[in-house]
């Protein structure tokens, strides 16, 4: 993240008593999403990490109204969320052009204030960068997430048999023969107590956040952290994943998700993944295996279970299929969702008097109305 010292926003220019001239509004500052910025360009161009707007210029008789001070704009990379000292959201930047407004210019001497204008007042925010793809790598550590991202991608993430291997998130893009592109983040390992902060905690899960649906990965083997820590199955390894997910954020489990079940190369691999498809359609059945507090409050249902292995290639093409139907059902219900809103809105706009009769009794002017009405939605749905 980075941390901006001091937004000024800008005084308001002076107004004229004798004339009742208004004094012009102060410049506001702005952050502005552009998508070849990147933190440290952001560091590199203002190292004073200051900006002040422009002062409104004072009322006089050749122009009684102020003009307004110069707004001054601070460029930032899509997916920065800005918030000030205190952690309140401020706003987000999702795409190019998206724009926070992060300091109001001071208002111009008036009749209303003695025309005396208001004072640029200091604000001071963080840029807090939280990566932005459509999925995002949800697992344990060496549970086979970067190999399985080199399987899915062109991405060359570092890969070792230890864990913690990744320590910063790594973009992959699956390819499609229709040249639809997925990008896939590799996310660092989530540990036990990561909602507390422990391991990479906190770094990891604002990642998971902003990815759009969740892939989680699993050996089926099960996993063991270290020698002092609890062997855990493929199972209980899902359930700590939601919980570590819920603790840090209540609605995060509520993100679509797929899980994948790596490693169905190594021996007995077919009987660990029947059990695990048991205790996943009984998951209540089996809440024994964990203690209370590990539990998660509700339990994910996932929208496809794909046994793969990373190493051999095995399941990977099914996988790819899957990922594309879960994505592209997300986008068609956002899809119709967003037309269902415009009709609705283009409902309300028509007035009472234009109420429409159908059959021989409604007007040639009627009859017009409805055409365009119609048009105008078909283009929207085309577009």
């Amino acid at each position: 993240h980075l941390h901006c010292s001091s937004l000024t926003r800008g005084s308001g220019g002076m107004g004229l008593p004798r004339l009742g001239g208004q004094g012009g509004k102060g410049g506001d500052v702005w952050v502005v999403a552009q998508k070849e910025m990147t933190l440290k360009r952001v560091k590199d161009k203002y190292p004073q990490k200051r900006f002040i707007a422009g002062v409104g210029t004072n009322s006089s008789v050749r122009a009684l109204r102020g003009q307004k001070g110069e707004d001054q704009e601070v460029l930032a990379p899509p997916g920065i969320t800005v918030t000030n000292d205190d952690g309140m959201v401020l706003g987000k930047l999702n795409t190019e052009g998206d724009r926070v407004l992060v300091a109001r210019g001071g208002q111009g001497g008036s009749y209303h204030s003695e025309f005396l204008p208001s004072k640029g007042q200091s604000r001071q925010i963080r840029l807090d960068l939280k990566l932005i793809a459509d999925l995002g790598l949800v697992g344990f550590p060496n549970a086979g997430k970067s190999s399985l991202l080199t399987a899915l991608s062109h991405a060359k993430p570092q890969i070792a048999s230890y864990a913690f291997t990744t320590l910063r998130p790594e973009i992959g893009k699956v390819m499609y023969e229709d040249h639809k592109q997925i990008s896939v983040a590799d996310l660092p390992g989530l540990i036990e107590g990561a909602h507390m902060n422990r391991g990479m905690g906190h770094q990891f899960l604002k990642h998971v956040e902003r990815t759009r649906q969740l892939l989680f990965v699993v050996d089926v083997c099960g996993f063991q952290l270290a020698s002092k820590t609890p062997f855990r199955s493929a199972f209980e390894a899902v359930q700590l994943l939601i919980k570590e997910l819920e603790l840090y954020k209540e609605d995060l489990p509520c993100k679509p998700a797929v899980l994948v079940v790596n490693k169905m190369d190594l021996p007995d691999a077919e009987d660990k993944l029947s059990k695990l498809q048991e205790q996943l359609l009984n998951p209540h059945e089996f809440s024994h295996l964990l203690p209370d507090d590990m539990l998660p409050k509700n339990n994910m249902v996932f929208r496809h279970v794909v046994p793969i292995s990373a190493a051999t290639g095995f399941g990977i093409a099914h996988l790819k299929t899957c990922i594309r139907q879960s994505l592209d059902k997300d986008a068609s219900m956002a899809t119709d969702s967003l037309h269902r809103d415009k009709l609705q809105a283009l409902r309300g706009a028509v007035p009472a008097k234009n109420t429409l009769t159908w059959g021989p009794t409604a007007s040639k002017e009627g009859r017009k109305y409805v055409c365009v009405f119609l048009l105008d939605v078909v283009s929207d749905c085309l577009m």
